[in-house]
């Protein structure tokens, strides 16, 4: 680490890396993982474990990720915890922002340096953050767009950043999903995994389910398959003529990045065609916005938006308070919600809407993530819903 010498003879490390917000704000620390500058808006998250499938997570794309929970990286990476489908496709996460320096790796699933996995996946980190204070800042001033850059040597045209900083468009209209959806339709058939034995492969499938892909997660998929069914994934781009060729018994929507009302000018007509068809249909996160907006509803943007594993969510038909996985930073105005929209979770956090089912047609959705990746498992039976609600429309389809 280089030093430097005041007057006084006491030296401080040199800076490394900087983050560089909107507003002029420049934040010191030690750059890790990949070297150069990137930019995007910055959220926090609060989750204390699953650093790996949080950075890999699709919906981020476009963001920095500031972890509050001082210590990342000390269980090093492994080529298991991946979230993204496409293992060679570059991240969409921009960067990363951590309190404590990463150290070397200490868990038996290891199998390497968690900073060497950043410089591979090509985010640029920053760490000696106070990140407390910058998490502070962004529940007071909402989440801001900013530029983090890493230079071993310390060399920085700061004035340059800010430019840079003041001049990112804002998440309000942007479509991110053509970044992180799959270029060409393929089948899915690995299920969860298990202790000592890691992933598996479905049996016989019971039903067929087209997942539209917004920048799916890996468990989703998994979940799906371990419920009994043969899953074939297709691209955002098609058409809703392409998804009923295939005949599916349900169609799933999936997470994704950015504004969803920018993403609905392509989605939602395909959305309201498979409604129209009475074919059950489950929506995870972008896919709860996106069926929101297909039934009439608006979306907005949130000031701090929500990220991590330990979100309150009420389920408002039991009572019943489930611990989720977040990461979202729009959500359903409940306001706007059309009479056949009836809402069914609720965040204790904020009281935004996490859930509506349809009552005229097969048809729920929720903001947090069930598939617990990371995060709990309280959520594991909205996908046994997702299949009852198939069984049923099977048994009442004509012989």
């Amino acid at each position: 680490m280089t030093h430097r010498q005041d007057e006084s003879g006491w030296t401080d490390p040199k800076p490394t890396a900087l983050l560089v917000l909107a507003d002029g704000t420049v934040i010191e620390g030690f750059g890790l993982g990949a070297e150069g500058i990137a930019d995007g808006e910055v959220c926090f998250n609060t989750a204390m474990t699953g650093y790996q499938e949080i950075l890999t997570d699709p919906s981020y794309a476009g963001q920095i990720i500031t972890f509050t929970f001082p210590h990342i990286g000390n269980v090093g990476a492994n080529d298991e915890d991946i979230e993204t489908v496409n293992m060679a496709a570059a991240s969409g996460v921009r960067g990363v922002v951590l309190k404590a320096a990463i150290t070397s790796p200490s868990n038996y699933r290891s199998g390497g340096h968690f900073d060497l996995w950043l410089k591979r996946r090509g985010i640029v980190g920053l760490c000696g953050v106070d990140t407390r204070a910058l998490t502070a800042l962004i529940r007071e001033k909402g989440m801001p767009n900013a530029v983090i850059a890493h230079s071993p040597g310390g060399e920085f045209d700061v004035e340059a950043l800010k430019r840079r900083a003041a001049g990112l468009p804002p998440m309000d209209g942007l479509d991110l999903v053509p970044g992180v959806t799959s270029s060409q339709r393929y089948p899915w058939s690995e299920t969860v995994w298990e202790w000592d034995e890691g992933y598996g492969t479905a049996g016989e499938p019971r039903f067929h389910v087209v997942a539209l892909d917004y920048g799916v997660k890996r468990n989703i998929l998994r979940l799906l398959a371990n419920a009994g069914c043969k899953v074939t994934v297709m691209p955002a781009s098609a058409t809703a003529e392409e998804v009923m060729a295939l005949k599916p018994d349900g169609v799933f929507l999936s997470n994704g990045p950015g504004d969803p009302a920018a993403t609905g000018d392509y989605a939602v007509p395909v959305i309201r065609a498979v409604l129209d068809k009475q074919i059950p249909t489950f929506g995870i996160c972008l896919g709860h916005q996106m069926l929101g907006l297909a039934v009439g509803a608006k979306t907005k943007k949130m000031h701090q938006g929500h990220h991590g594993a330990n979100h309150p969510v009420k389920d408002m038909d039991t009572g019943k308070v489930e611990i989720t996985s977040m990461n979202h930073g729009f959500a359903v105005d409940e306001a706007t919600l059309p009479a056949n929209a009836r809402p069914t979770h609720i965040s204790l956090f904020d009281g935004s809407n996490a859930g509506i089912a349809l009552t005229d047609k097969p048809a729920f959705s929720v903001q947090y993530h069930p598939e617990a990746s990371p995060g709990p498992m309280d959520s594991h039976y909205l996908f046994d819903r997702f299949v009852a609600m198939m069984e049923q429309a099977r048994a009442k389809a004509p012989a």
